[in-house]
């Protein structure tokens, strides 16, 4: 039997702040989506880990959490996960906020 992976992402109008805010909050995504936003093309999940050493299924909850709170899109090009940030659908429900929050997090 084959099944097709289906991700969930929130529509823009969805995404919350304080879903935005809790998923930064840990340091692992916070680097995953700085290592996101430094490439220009999509990254895979494991090409954008900040650590190689985080077990496989821990890092799929990280990724899990980012998109459930509408900071990253995730597509399946063969075999892989393609993770990009929803730049343009961040800045418009909170203006400067991921760039703020980026700004500030090595401080």
């Amino acid at each position: 039997m084959f099944f097709m992976v289906q991700f969930l992402h929130p529509a823009r109008q969805d995404i919350t702040l304080e879903g935005v805010l809790a998923a930064l909050a840990d340091p692992v995504r916070l680097g995953i989506v700085k290592a996101l936003l430094s490439e220009p093309a999509c990254m895979s999940c494991s090409a954008a880990a900040p650590c190689p050493d985080i077990p496989k299924s821990t890092l799929s909850n990280h990724f899990r959490v980012l998109r459930e709170s509408g900071l990253i899109q995730t597509t399946k090009k063969g075999v892989e996960h393609r993770n990009v940030v929803r730049e343009a659908d961040l800045n418009a429900r909170f203006p400067g906020l991921l760039k703020a929050i980026l700004k500030h997090a090595g401080e």
